[in-house]
């Protein structure tokens, strides 16, 4: 039933419920992290609805933010959502940056490195607009393991549909464990590179408020969800529902594992 498929970014009201809510969380232990001092100028390569420039505005006391998302739909979204007059957002390609060399102190990209068909291309443009001394960095998800709510999700339309097995995001992304991530910014010149897991709690009010969110079509899993017909939607709820560890006030408690990774400019 699974075929090659693209993956749709354009709606911030559809991903906000679905990631974007736990990206915030996983932002602030990854900015809290890289420890980067105040006034400094910071761009997020693709910035999406703006989640990490909300932490980097709120906890890293910025001198300026510039956010750069290919999706006119998210960057939209973003511009209504983060009101600062710090911040900036525009559209832009990863793998060009339209700035000058060394522009920036803090270079950071948030779940994005895995969707970005020249992943070299992209951190050495990273590495090219920081500045000497300066920090790039990035997170992702780690699809594969302890991002707990896409796993039940993939494990259950797997066993269904084993030619879903091409879309799950734990086999797509190989980039999404710690030892390619560093490889990929060792290659792209950085020095001092690192890397860590960090894991939040993901929290669910009750299924729906797990389901409703692979309904909004964005991303690769509720892509693949609202492809199906309704029986097969259903037939997949229900197997999820079975195998998800609902408490008996209904709540879920789930985890969600990123993995980050950060390098220096020399």
């Amino acid at each position: 039933m699974a075929g090659e498929r693209r993956d749709v970014w354009a709606s911030g009201d559809a991903y906000e419920p679905y990631v974007g809510r736990w990206s915030r969380l996983v932002a602030r232990e990854f900015i809290s992290w890289l420890d980067t001092p105040p006034n400094k100028d910071w761009l997020d390569v693709g910035s999406g609805t703006g989640a990490l420039c909300e932490v980097i505005l709120a906890t890293a006391s910025p001198r300026q933010v510039t956010g750069i998302d290919p999706s006119d739909g998210f960057v939209s979204y973003a511009r209504h959502k983060v009101v600062d007059p710090r911040v900036i957002f525009q559209v832009g390609d990863a793998q060009k940056l339209l700035v000058a060399d060394a522009s920036f102190d803090a270079t950071v990209a948030g779940l994005v490195v895995n969707f970005i068909p020249d992943q070299e291309k992209a951190v050495s443009e990273m590495k090219r607009v920081t500045r000497a001394h300066g920090v790039v960095a990035a997170y992702v998800w780690d699809y594969a393991g302890e991002m707990q709510m896409m796993r039940h999700f993939w494990n259950a339309a797997v066993a269904m549909d084993p030619s879903a097995t091409s879309l799950d995001e734990g086999r797509r992304f190989p980039v999404c464990h710690p030892e390619p991530l560093a490889d990929l910014f060792w290659r792209a010149g950085l020095a001092d590179v690192k890397t860590r897991a960090i894991d939040v709690p993901t929290i669910f009010r009750n299924f729906d408020d797990y389901w409703t969110p692979f309904l909004g079509g964005q991303a690769p899993a509720p892509g693949y969800c609202m492809s199906l017909s309704e029986d097969r939607r259903v037939a997949l709820r229900e197997r999820i529902r079975a195998k998800l560890p609902i408490k008996s006030d209904g709540t879920i408690h789930l985890i969600a594992r990123a993995w980050a990774v950060r390098g220096m400019v020399h």
